[in-house]
């Protein structure tokens, strides 16, 4: 069928021999993301004309926060901080614990197939659970507050380093590590010397960048009780204090550009 439709396409060699070329499968992915995309659209009840309908809504809410209520700003700085400390904590602790759940996943380091294929279900399982969720279970096991965030952030992190570490474990050059265990070294003394030397560049700054992002995401998190910026936000939402909303967005955004800042330039001497 497929070939009825798009036909192969005829090559003559130097020789005069007659071949065909190999036939481009980029018609057929077109024509599934198509379909794909049409479904989508029913589906949901996506319509453009409703979008452009009530996107004014959304300036006009924008237009609401501005000016910033300066004078809202020392209610700010308490959940800011409860942010910022999430974050840091919660990055610190889960890029801790995803080294060595990263060296398990690693099937050129770890030759128990059975403890490879745990570790990496494991992490996939926590990347395929969002943040929001994660917090809302924090929430019913440790209480509302920072405590649940901080959780959830830690979770988030070692599936996410996890993930990134290990895949950069089974791509590095295993030369050393196999002339140190030759020469009697146990594994993971032969990981100690010859591995983690070439991962840790990476490793620091895929850290880094989780920490980035972290902060972000535990400005959100409030809105399931777990504690920070978030609860703010929530709460100016939800009263329509648009300018206290606006104050707010302002010093997330300085905070978070500030860190990212710094971040960077960290990720840059270690790249």
């Amino acid at each position: 069928m497929y070939d009825k439709i798009f036909p192969p396409k005829q090559m003559t060699l130097p020789n005069g021999k007659l071949v065909l070329e190999k036939r481009s499968r980029t018609p057929l992915i077109t024509l599934v993301i198509i379909l794909a995309l049409y479904a989508s659209v029913k589906f949901t009840g996506f319509s453009i004309q409703v979008v452009f309908a009530r996107i004014h809504h959304f300036f006009s809410i924008i237009g609401d926060m501005v000016p910033p209520n300066w004078s809202y700003l020392p209610a700010i700085w308490g959940p800011l901080m409860d942010t910022i400390k999430m974050s840091l904590l919660g990055s610190i602790l889960g890029a801790i614990v995803a080294l060595p759940i990263a060296v398990l996943s690693s099937n050129n380091v770890t030759k128990n197939k059975g403890i490879v294929a745990f570790f990496k279900v494991f992490l996939s399982l926590l990347r395929t659970l969002p943040s929001l969720v994660t917090a809302l279970i924090a929430t019913f096991v440790f209480g509302l507050g920072p405590m649940a965030g901080t959780v959830a952030i830690f979770l988030f992190t070692i599936s996410y380093v996890g993930k990134l570490v290990y895949e950069q474990i089974e791509n590095v050059d295993m030369g050393a590590f196999e002339a140190m265990e030759s020469a009697g070294m146990t594994r993971i003394q032969a990981f100690r010397y010859a591995i983690f030397p070439q991962v840790l560049p990476s490793y620091l700054s895929t850290s880094l960048f989780c920490f980035e992002g972290n902060v972000r995401y535990a400005a959100i998190l409030g809105y399931v009780g777990a504690g920070g910026i978030g609860l703010l936000i929530n709460e100016g939402l939800g009263w329509r204090d648009y300018q206290n909303v606006g104050m707010i967005v302002v010093t997330l955004v300085i905070t978070v550009y500030l860190i990212e800042t710094v971040s960077e330039h960290f990720r840059k001497k270690l790249i």
